[in-house]
């Protein structure tokens, strides 16, 4: 994306739709739609309309964790971002700390042995960062808590300093959210699926379109210096597998809602484009070169210029629809970020 495409300021949606006017839902929301570089505008519960019958959406299920629970290193205030559980009990963490305004900021001062206390009597040791790339995430283990019930009792679902406020957490969870056994799910919600109502779900099911569920449990997002996605766990099941191979083998469409689901159903494709039931860690990042095997439209949120998961889009898409499609929504003043418009990508 050219300089000149960078987002203005004031395109960031502060609050969800349904805050900003009386009588609007979660799905009064902008749509726009790149179909190649052709672009159009509309309203998010058009959706159906734009759709065909037989089209198969795959939704990724983890519900949002209240993640951000508050903390002190010595007499220092900081909040502390729970990311994701590692198989051997340990979390991985991001520290930062409050900025003033209710939101945070990076902390660049935690090293190998940092203890956080926590609420409840808590304690938290960090131990290794979670990759060479860098150490905004540690590996750390927390004594004295539970981390699902900590998070239940003293979390708030994390938020950046472009909101106005907190929200309660049902406002960060989507209608396909389904709760996790052992009480895990991503730490950010899977955005690009907020706009959904069960209203819409119904008569995009009466329309003929299909739904394949997959879950990817998200972890903190890079705010500051937009990295590449961090391993995350994932599971496609046998019957999502085998919805999105009979699309496929029918000339039907699969059309990912959001990035999160992307990357699920790519991992657990082979190299023949045939998706197989998997479960376990993806590290996969999705490129242009990589290219995409399974997935022909996306629905997704509008991401910085910066972001990562622009080379998805770009993957799926093609990078002349990618810069045509984030010139008009610069243009025709779309929301950015988690409660904000949405945009639909076909190829």
């Amino acid at each position: 994306m050219t300089p000149a495409l960078r987002v203005p300021e004031g395109l960031s949606a502060r609050v969800p739709a349904e805050q900003r006017e009386p009588g609007l839902d979660r799905d009064g929301v902008r749509l726009l739609v790149s179909r190649g570089t052709e672009v159009s505008h509309h309203a998010f519960g058009e959706l159906p309309g734009l759709l065909r019958a037989g089209d198969l959406l795959v939704v990724n299920t983890s519900p949002t964790l209240a993640a951000a629970v508050d903390g002190s290193v010595g007499h220092m205030r900081v909040v502390v971002h729970f990311s994701t559980r590692g198989d051997d009990a340990r979390w991985a963490v991001e520290v930062r700390e409050p900025d003033g305004r209710g939101t945070t900021r990076a902390r660049a001062c935690v090293d190998k042995g940092t203890v956080v206390r926590l609420p409840g009597g808590g304690r938290l040791v960090a131990e290794e960062p979670l990759s060479p790339r860098g150490d905004r995430l540690w590996w750390a283990r927390v004594s004295g808590a539970e981390v699902t019930a900590l998070l239940r009792e003293h979390g708030r679902p994390i938020r950046y300093a472009y909101t106005d406020r907190d929200q309660p957490l049902s406002a960060y969870q989507t209608v396909f959210a389904l709760p996790v056994p052992d009480g895990t799910g991503s730490a950010e919600m899977p955005s690009a699926a907020r706009p959904f109502t069960a209203r819409l779900v119904t008569e995009l099911v009466s329309r003929g379109v299909q739904f394949a569920p997959v879950t990817l449990h998200t972890g903190v997002a890079s705010a500051e210096s937009h990295e590449p996605p961090y391993p995350e766990r994932f599971s496609v099941p046998g019957e999502s597998a085998r919805l999105i191979n009979a699309a496929r083998a029918a000339g039907r469409r699969v059309v990912a809602v959001g990035t999160t689901a992307v990357r699920a159903v790519e991992s657990a494709a082979g190299a023949d484009g045939v998706v197989r039931p998997r479960a376990g860690w993806t590290d996969l990042v999705v490129t242009p070169e990589r290219g995409v095997r399974v997935v022909d439209g996306l629905l997704t949120g509008l991401h910085e210029p910066e972001a990562s998961h622009l080379l998805m889009l770009e993957a799926v898409a093609g990078r002349a629809a990618i810069d045509r499609g984030y010139d008009a929504a610069v243009r025709g003043r779309y929301l950015w970020h988690e409660f904000g418009d949405v945009h639909l990508l076909l190829r």
